[in-house]
């Protein structure tokens, strides 16, 4: 029952009368002597029970204000109807301030439906309890604990509310703690700028922390990433403990997601965050965040399978018991079967074969010995699509007893389709978009070991004259040539063979012998026919033929390298009967193959066991037989094979690239002899030495000259470096960069049998070169033959024009001597002179002519 409010608070007048104001009238009443006895007893009986109610009333007054607790009364939609004084007391506000107000005045951070969990609690005959901070008529703010009941007054359901202060409880720790840590819920208590001041065992267990390891720290380290309902990343000022501080209101059941970068885990959480303000505060301080894992609860919600699909990563679970598999939305669509596995054997028939195996096994092992299960699986879709996944499985997601495996898969099939983009760009030769040479040799390896014995055929196709395109017409239309001629060996050889671009204009052809022995031939006459139209490049039309050599498995080499070293054979031996033609490897050519082998092996030795040795041709003036320099030519004698002349054995060093370490000992070997030539007072003024194109390529031929020069203390004018025109045409930035070295070093540059290859004119134009060397070749036809005449004659002109020296070979004849020195040559050498002389020959032979 409603109290009734003391008089002093209540306006006169007959609608508001109290009993009081009643009982007054009846007592004057009972004053008239007049009064007749009939009503007089009435008016009695009816002023003793206004007595009896006043004195109820008052009674019930003075309990309600002297309740130490704050007691409201609500109406059904929560408007308040009564208060007593300890109530506004504590809230400083006048009582007709509060009264016929909504609840939200004194408590302002309730929700608008606040009255839905509390009535359906008092509906059940249950009393309400909860803890909010209300608020006082000055803006601060107080924690309260609230009791709520129900009842019936006049027809109509009230609430009486009855709230303790906690603002002067103080809590013991050890006890907060203790409940804090008890319960299953994480808990995290958070200072205004987010710092987590606390975080109890359930919070740390949630996200895999162990003792002494900071939850902070594991936030902070950026491998966490928060995610909102719809699976997007959560930006910080969205948090809810972010919300709750900055409105000051508690932000209930929000669910969010943690996704862990690396273990590549998500957890879905149902936080509630609550603000806290400090005695006599009105703006929060700190902030309780707590929360519960609802990850499997959210197995088969739309919002979990969003999630899923953004990170690509679906869920499964087996029952190995009763054998029954649970995919969620995300993982059915990886595997894009319909229906969707319902058993573990199912899942299994959607990868490839050899998958099969290893997950089978993988499951077993898991279940036997809890290990975690991690594998890349390869399988098919229903629609022929393939994809590739990585199945998860913890070694804790099963239960020993159960046999319930946990895990997820993660669709990985782009990952792994740009792995094979970059797998097939590693094994693609750019510029023809055919197998490169690692990967035709490491795909012929494999097919050797696998089936050692299967017929296979090997052909090595060599372009003939292509390098004469490179020559006119510059790498860019050389680069054209090449990719239309692979176009061509494509067509020829269709799907029956394997195709690699193996070198500068090499090509490879692999193909299976199986059921059709003379397959390779038919390939070579196909390849050799479709080149018999010329090629137009830049306008120009070339005639470019080729040289195929052919090669077979297990007959003509075992191993991969050696299939192909007998193709080689073969295919030079093509090109020297004549080119454009198809040679197949024979037993007399595995002879020449096992002498170059015999010779390789010999050659890759020769410098350590000092079978070399230098003689020197000397370079004298024309007009008074005086020497000016010597050239040195390399001699080797070996204990099996006996003295070899260079064109026995530079061809092969230039193959195997041991011309670079053999290149590298004439250098320092002919700069020892210089030195001590000139210490015996001999006056050479510089020794010429051949290099290689392949020490051209290299990065250090720079570095090695500088060293034999300074080893031996010589000058750069010292030496002079003789190179064929190949070196013009090979790597022109590199050649580029070597030579600017060399030029720096001050060593003279010369061109070898200038006029034998392909001589390009703007290379020597452009090129820091010294000299040119007149090849014997032409000087051997002079005077008589007119043609040789002729190329004399241009060559001394190009010379003389460009400013470079000439020095002309192979002179053998008084009558070359003197055509020569009419010519305006001034240096030669040759047989005339002297042939290749010993280091003491040339000695003697040099102070013989001064004598003279």
């Amino acid at each position: 029952m409603k109290p009734a409010p003391p008089t002093n608070d209540t306006p006169s007048g007959a609608a508001d009368a109290t009993p009081d104001d009643a009982l007054a009238a009846l007592e004057s009443a009972l004053a008239d002597p007049q009064l007749p006895a009939h009503l007089r007893e009435g008016l009695r009986d009816a002023a003793a029970a206004l007595r009896r109610e006043r004195d109820g009333a008052a009674l019930i007054q003075q309990a309600f204000d002297a309740i130490p607790d704050l007691v409201t009364v609500l109406d059904e939609e929560g408007t308040v109807v009564e208060i007593n004084r300890h109530g506004t007391d504590a809230h400083r506000r006048r009582r007709e301030d509060i009264l016929g107000q909504p609840i939200h005045v004194l408590n302002p951070e309730l929700p608008k439906d606040h009255l839905a969990p509390v009535w359906e609690t008092l509906n059940r005959g249950d009393s309400y309890l909860i803890e909010v901070t209300n608020k006082r008529g000055d803006g601060t703010r107080f924690p309260v604990e609230v009791h709520s009941a129900g009842f019936v007054h006049d027809g109509e359901r009230r609430i009486v509310a009855v709230a303790r202060d906690l603002s002067t409880r103080q809590e013991d720790e050890l006890r907060f703690r203790e409940l804090v840590e008890s319960i299953d819920r994480g808990l995290i208590v958070q200072d205004h700028s987010l710092r987590i001041v606390y975080a109890n065992s359930a919070a740390m267990s949630l996200l895999s922390l162990h003792n002494g390891q900071s939850i902070a720290d594991e936030l902070r380290s950026g491998q966490w990433m928060v995610v909102d309902e719809h699976g997007c990343e959560l930006a910080p000022e969205h948090y809810p403990s972010r919300v709750a501080l900055d409105t000051g209101v508690v932000v209930g059941s929000r669910v969010l997601g943690l996704y862990h970068r690396t273990r590549r885990e998500l957890i879905w959480l149902s936080i509630t965050a609550v603000p806290q303000f400090p005695p006599g505060g009105d703006r929060p301080d700190q902030v309780f965040a707590l929360f519960s894992n609802i990850t499997e609860l959210k197995r088969d919600s739309a919002l979990f399978d969003r999630a899923q699909a953004l990170a690509q990563i679906g869920g499964w679970e087996w029952d190995a018991g009763r054998d029954r598999l649970y995919l969620t939305f995300e993982a059915q669509r990886i595997l894009g079967r319909e229906p969707a596995p319902a058993r573990i054997e199912e899942l299994i028939e959607c990868l490839q074969p050899l998958d099969r195996h290893r997950l089978r096994n993988a499951l077993e092992r898991t279940l036997a010995g809890g290990r975690s299960l991690d594998l890349e699986l390869q399988g098919l879709r229903a629609d022929g699509s393939g994809f590739w996944v990585r199945a998860i499985a913890d070694a804790g997601a099963g239960d020993v007893i159960r046999q319930v495996l946990t895990g997820t898969l993660q669709d990985i099939t782009e990952r792994k389709q740009e792995e094979e983009q970059l797998r097939i760009q590693a094994r693609s030769d750019p510029l023809t978009g055919l197998l490169n040479r690692d990967a035709v040799l490491d795909d012929l390896e494999r097919r050797l070991d696998a089936f050692p014995h299967a017929p296979l055929g090997v052909l090595y196709i060599d372009l003939d004259r292509f390098k004469v395109v490179n020559d006119i017409l510059g790498h860019a239309a050389g680069d054209r040539l090449l990719a239309s001629a692979a176009r061509r060996i494509r067509h020829a050889v269709g799907d029956q063979a394997q195709i690699a671009r193996f070198g500068g204009d090499e090509f490879l052809v692999v193909c299976s012998l199986d059921g059709d022995a003379t397959r390779a031939e038919r390939l070579a006459d196909a390849i050799l026919e479709i080149f018999g139209d010329s090629f137009r490049v830049d306008g120009e039309e070339f005639s470019i033929t080729a040289s195929i050599g052919i090669a077979q498995a297990p007959l003509d080499g075992r191993t991969g390298q050696q299939l192909i070293q007998s193709a080689d054979v073969a295919m030079y031996d093509s090109k020297r009967r004549g080119r454009n033609s198809w040679q197949a490897f024979t037993p007399e050519l595995a002879e020449q193959q096992l002498y170059r082998l015999q010779l390789e092996t010999h050659l890759r030795r020769a410098v350590h066991n000092d079978e070399f040795h230098l003689v020197y041709q000397p370079q004298v003036n024309l007009h008074d037989g005086r020497v000016v320099a010597a050239e040195a030519l390399i001699r080797w004698r070996n204990r099996s094979l006996g003295e070899m002349r260079p064109d026995r054995f530079i061809d092969h060093a230039e193959t195997t690239g041991d011309i670079v370490g053999i290149g590298g000992w004439v250098l320092h070997e002919a700069c020892r002899q210089l030195r001590q030539w000139r210490d015996q007072g001999l006056a050479i003024e510089r020794v010429a030495v051949n290099v290689s194109y392949r020490q051209f390529l290299g990065d250090d031929l720079g570095h090695t000259v500088a060293a034999a020069l300074a080893e031996h203390g010589l000058p750069g004018s010292a030496l002079e470096l003789e190179f064929t025109e190949r070196v013009l045409i090979e790597d022109a930035p590199d050649t580029v960069r070597t030579f600017a070295r060399l030029r720096e070093l001050g060593v003279s540059l010369s061109i070898d049998d200038f006029g034998e290859g392909y001589s390009a004119l703007n290379y020597i134009r452009r090129l820091p070169i010294h000299g040119l060397k007149l090849s014997q070749l032409f000087v051997q036809g002079v005077p008589d033959n007119q043609s040789d005449v002729a190329v004399c004659q241009a060559v001394t002109g190009i010379a003389r024009s460009l400013g470079l020296g000439l020095v002309a070979e192979g002179v053998e004849t008084e009558r070359q001597r003197a055509f020569l020195r009419e010519l305006g040559v001034l240096i030669g050498q040759g047989f005339l002179f002297a042939p290749g002389l010993p280091p003491d020959e040339l000695r003697d032979y040099c102070r013989a002519q001064v004598r003279h």
